[in-house]
């Protein structure tokens, strides 16, 4: 696209006038985002850009409360809940029909018992009592569908707690506190700024069982196929506001004896040193509205903030952790004298987390290893690890070390539900993490704070400390990547079942090396452990057209041939050429 181009003429490209179904906003707002980010902060230009982009944020708002037409992609619950584009898939109309498809999903509990078991919750009338905590990250309209969804739920007499904007991990342990029967978070995690997303957690507060979100999801489709009109009477009185952080520091103080952390002789510690410098990036995320308070409030020369204004377009950036996303925090910390460093990187509902100290990027597969051994070793507390079989495993040669058990379900966070309780640390590749005593639900915070603690106690930083533990328990590289393919769905599944063949004790190529394979485990896709104990896993995505591949080396270098493993092998069972 032409940088001459004016904004009446990109406006025209995108915009039909009065048709919000064919116009193509958010299309229209990245290339407005690329225009002002080419001016000068302080540019008449930039404002001009500036306004443009408010403009069309107001045309979206407008989609999102007036659009009548259905979704233009079905309602599907994955493992993080259902996800969609503002204002085509999400939008007023298609959230309310959600809310009152988990309503009926709690008017069934009467005749459906098992339903009930997963969901916590015994009764209607249960439910209705024990209410909804409610909230949203800080997407643009999600006030709009937060206040939709309680308008549903409060017409059908359910009590609401809510949070306005918050995390995924202080709405779940305020669940878990107030003892509400579900929660609602109006999220669609680390997509891109033209997503909306809805997340459903049952009483438990961690992820809701296949059950249940496959139970919402049909209801919700029956809904909207039948395009029957709501005939709402919210109740303002049913209506309670949520303090979601109070609530979280409750959690964590009453978990303290499990897990052995204190938020506030950590934050104290903190204040009190002047050998370490915290830089936190929220990405313009919910975290922004808590991060102060999280560090009481801090006043200190040893503490940055980043990117923790209102901005629903991220500055254009895809909002997750990653490398790319780093490099601010860590040229900030590179410049600092303090011989303590620790930089810290949220995605938007901070379930998220990942980790720097200038020099060495931590991210999950890494860090949640640490954080097991951190409070095995050094807070004495004893116990197996969790974590999901796309992991490094690196945490599984700890365990071993150490005498404890490691759990290693498929990909998903709901998958550790059966350790929940037993697990030191439960974690997955995707930068997330919990600890025992906490919420079953992943949450940024919770790493903040491990962190932060295992830094100040050990006064090393942390990729001093994965050196040690590098050394003493061995070296793991691991790293993903994935191709688009012409299948998807159960053909996909089909084809990639032909893979079978790659089982315990056959041989594949790597880098002209041939390696045996020492085991495999196929749970979620095929995980092939090599007898150097390097690995390649091959999963379908369960919602595109793609395979994902996971693959752990035992040197940097040798990350490259097990992808090119990996893709060998599609390309043998014609899912990709050359």
């Amino acid at each position: 696209m032409s940088k001459t181009l004016t904004p009446s003429a990109l406006h025209e490209r995108y915009v039909v006038a009065g048709n919000h179904a064919a116009s193509d906003y958010f299309s229209l707002i990245r290339q407005l985002i690329d225009l002002r980010d080419g001016c000068q902060r302080a540019s008449e230009a930039f404002a001009g850009y500036q306004r443009e982009i408010d403009n069309t944020y107001r045309l979206i708002e407008d989609e999102l409360k007036t659009n009548a037409l259905r979704p233009k992609s079905e309602v599907k619950f994955g493992t993080s809940g259902w996800r969609g584009i503002i204002g085509k898939d999400i939008f007023a109309k298609s959230v309310a029909l959600v809310p009152r498809a988990i309503v009926a999903m709690y008017e069934e509990l009467a005749t459906s018992p098992a339903l009930g078991d997963a969901l916590g919750v015994k009764s209607l009338a249960e439910a209705r009592q024990r209410g909804c905590v409610l909230g949203y990250d800080n997407r643009f309209g999600g006030e709009i569908l937060a206040r939709t969804a309680c308008d549903v739920l409060t017409s059908f007499g359910f009590g609401v707690l809510y949070a306005g904007e918050a995390t995924t991990g202080t709405l779940s342990a305020s669940l878990l506190i107030h003892k509400a029967a579900f929660s609602i978070n109006l999220t669609p995690s680390h997509n891109p700024l033209e997503y909306a997303g809805f997340k459903f957690n049952a009483a438990d507060g961690g992820p809701a069982a296949s059950e249940i979100t496959n139970t919402i999801t049909a209801k919700a489709r029956e809904l909207i196929k039948n395009d029957q009109p709501l005939l709402l009477s919210p109740n303002p009185s049913l209506v309670k506001p949520l303090d979601a952080l109070g609530a979280w520091f409750e959690l964590v103080r009453r978990g303290r004896d499990k897990h052995g952390l204190d938020h506030r002789q950590t934050m104290a510690a903190f204040a009190e040193a002047d050998n370490i410098f915290i830089a936190v990036d929220c990405v313009h995320g919910a975290s922004r509205v808590h991060v102060r308070e999280l560090f009481q409030n801090i006043a200190s020369p040893h503490l940055l903030y980043l990117r923790d204004n209102a901005d629903p377009t991220f500055g254009g950036v895809a909002p997750e952790p990653s490398t790319a996303n780093m490099r601010a925090v860590t040229e900030i910390l590179r410049q600092r004298p303090e011989p303590l460093k620790l930089g810290i990187i949220m995605d938007p509902d901070a379930d998220r987390i990942r980790f720097t100290d200038g020099d060495t990027e931590i991210d999950m597969n890494t860090f949640g290893a640490m954080a097991y051994h951190f409070l095995h070793e050094v807070k004495g507390k004893k116990g197996m690890v969790a974590k999901t079989v796309a992991t490094s495993n690196f945490a599984n040669q700890l365990a071993a070390a150490l005498g404890e058990e490691v759990f290693e379900p498929r990909v998903g966070f709901k998958e550790f539900k059966p350790v929940i309780d037993r697990a030191l640390i439960c974690f997955e590749e995707s930068d997330g993490i919990t600890a025992i005593g906490h919420t079953p639900e992943k949450d940024a915070y919770i790493g903040l704070l491990l962190a932060i603690d295992m830094v100040l106690t050990l006064q090393k930083n942390l990729g001093d400390y994965r050196q040690e533990l590098r050394d003493t328990f061995g070296y793991f590289y691991p790293d993903r990547d994935g191709v688009t393919v012409s299948q998807q769905g159960k053909e996909l599944e089909k084809t990639l079942a032909t893979l079978e063949k790659y089982a315990t004790g056959a041989t594949i190529q790597v880098d002209n090396e041939e390696k045996k394979i020492a085991k495999v485990i196929d749970i979620d896709g095929r995980k092939m452990i090599l007898d150097d104990d390097s690995w390649l896993m091959i999963r379908p995505s369960g919602t595109e057209p793609k395979v994902r591949f996971y693959v752990e080396a035992r040197t940097e270098a040798g990350k490259k041939a097990l992808f090119a493993a990996a893709k060998g092998m599609l390309a043998e069972i014609g899912l990709i050429t050359g």
